[in-house]
């Protein structure tokens, strides 16, 4: 007993645990399609769907993620008994064992859906679903044909409200079954007859709401193929907003119901008017405008329309004043010129040169020429002397005929300190009258004690 207790078994968190039995679920069991019938049923803000799948014995969990609920083709309620292919799973934040919920159907039309989709990928591969095929409806059509059933309440409500929105509109009906036996075979007939007769612009192909087995008719190949072949645009208005068929897809354009597929393939009548009327208020400003326009430009040439005679006569007159203006231009003219003539002539007497006068003038400038030389000489013959007395003054040689004399070293450097000389050095005396060699044999003296 103590060697098993003493033994290393390992010890495994919640959390762990959790997770093994959630990998052993999902591997060990596929995805598998479960029958029973909704209850607690709650659709999240998100678009989570959350209930429980039960029968007489038992139920179990289930969560249906909002990408997978929205491509439901009709909408959960309680007590609905369902048929769901679902992933057994675990959620490992309460350890609860739930079913992932991947499609649903109801129960017992496991064969029609499987039918559904498997024409629905067909039709898809073929490329039948693309955009790129789809037809633009007519912005005015000439006339709209309805394929449905003469007691369809659809068709009363297409017409009411093509009655309200277009009443100008003629309607063209291909009357066919909507539902039971031969009923596609039907629809095909009736959207081929519109394209043989081409009475009609653009197509409607609706019923009422009801059941899958109702809508039927609108998942049979050959009701697809006669749409997708039509050269009429067709508008699919099948049922209630959230049924979704087969035509739906291979149509050029579906509508929710069958009223909306009405109100597209017909122009509001009102809006019509409304556009048209604001065009013809346009249209007459505009030709206001023109008129008013023209009537003005009339007035304006009616104005410069002038009698080819009065045209002569103001010619003439104008000629004459012509003339007169160039009469008085040349008058004008020959005065200025004279008055010029004069001027000039007074001008020129006035600067005329007289050569008597100018040989007095020339004889004074001679003569002040002279003086001013004279004057010039002068003061510079003055100025002269006073440079060479202060030259003279300024001379060395002057100086040295006072009685003074220069010395001079062995290099020729001047003397002017006693303290600069050395004893035996060799030194040159200068006098006013020639020079002599002297040796220094005493030490200098200094300033003011040699007498």
């Amino acid at each position: 007993m103590s060697d098993m207790l003493s033994s290393p078994t390992p010890v495994w968190s919640v959390s762990e645990l959790n997770r093994a039995v959630k990998g052993l679920l999902e591997r060990e069991l596929p995805l598998m399609w479960v029958s029973g019938e909704i209850s607690n049923l709650t659709i999240a803000a998100s678009g989570h769907c959350y209930f429980s799948l039960k029968d007489s014995g038992a139920q179990v969990r289930c969560v249906m993620f909002r990408n997978r609920a929205m491509l439901l083709p009709f909408k959960p309620r309680e007590g609905l008994k369902v048929e769901a292919r679902a992933a057994v799973t675990l959620y490992e934040a309460r350890g609860d064992y739930q079913l992932n919920i991947e499609a649903m159907r109801p129960a017992g039309l496991g064969a029609l859906y499987e039918a559904y989709e498997k024409l629905k990928l067909k039709l898809a591969a073929e490329g039948l679903f693309e955009p790129a095929r789809k037809r633009p409806l007519p912005a005015a059509p000439r006339a709209i044909g309805i394929v449905t059933s003469l007691q369809a309440a659809a068709l009363r409500d297409v017409l009411t409200t093509l009655r309200r929105r277009a009443p100008q509109l003629p309607v063209v009906l291909y009357p066919s079954p909507v539902q039971g036996e031969g009923a596609a075979d039907k629809l095909a007939a009736m959207i081929r007859m519109a394209n043989a007769r081409d009475e009609v612009d653009v197509l409607i192909v609706c019923r009422g709401g009801g059941s899958i087995e109702d809508l039927w008719s609108f998942n049979e190949e050959v009701v697809a193929r006669a749409i997708a072949e039509s050269a009429l645009p067709v508008v699919s208005g099948v049922g209630h907003e959230t049924d979704f068929t087969i035509a739906d897809f291979v149509a050029d354009l579906r509508a929710p119901t069958p009223t909306a597929a009405a109100e597209l393939v017909s122009p509001d009548r009102s809006l019509q008017l409304a556009q048209l009327q604001a065009m013809q208020t346009g249209l007459l400003r505009s030709y206001q405008r023109i008129l008013e326009n023209r009537m003005q430009r009339l007035d304006y040439l009616a104005r410069r329309l002038i009698h080819p005679g009065e045209r002569v006569v103001r010619q003439r007159q104008r000629l004459a004043q012509s003339s007169r203006s160039l009469g008085l231009s040349m008058a004008r003219l020959m005065e200025t010129a004279r008055w010029r003539l004069a001027h000039g002539q007074q001008r020129y007497r006035g600067i005329r040169p007289a050569p008597a006068q100018l040989g007095q003038v020339l004889a004074g400038l001679k003569l002040r020429l002279a003086r001013a030389q004279l004057r010039e000489q002068e003061r510079r013959q003055s100025r002269l002397g006073n440079l060479a007395g202060r030259l003279e003054a300024l001379n060395p040689q002057a100086v040295l005929a006072r009685g003074y004399s220069l010395v001079e070293t062995s290099t020729g450097s001047l003397v002017r300190d006693a303290q600069q000389l050395r004893h035996g050095e060799r030194l040159r005396l200068r006098f006013a009258q020639g020079e002599a060699a002297a040796v220094v044999t005493e030490a200098p003296v200094e300033q003011g004690s040699l007498f």
